[in-house]
């Protein structure tokens, strides 16, 4: 099995708690590394949007505490 090139940027998905572009609902975008992808899920509520995160076989990690106060947390 190859190694990971050190170039590689982790995929994450912060998760967002009702942005101004989706004021109605919880959002997911994916982020590669500092850049963001046009990759987003939009859910009514948080417990749905974890699930497909979840289900992704992705693992939560509880917001830093410098993070906006609109990001409730993040998956890798």
């Amino acid at each position: 099995m190859g190694r990971a090139s050190v170039t590689e940027q982790l995929p994450i998905w912060t998760v967002y708690d009702h942005p101004k572009d989706y004021p109605a609902c919880w959002v997911a975008r994916k982020w590669i590394g500092e850049e963001p992808t046009d990759a987003i899920m939009v859910a009514p509520d948080l417990e749905l949007l974890r699930k497909w995160l979840a289900d992704m076989g992705l693992v939560k990690l509880d917001r830093h505490p410098d993070d906006d106060p609109i990001i409730k947390e993040t998956w890798l």
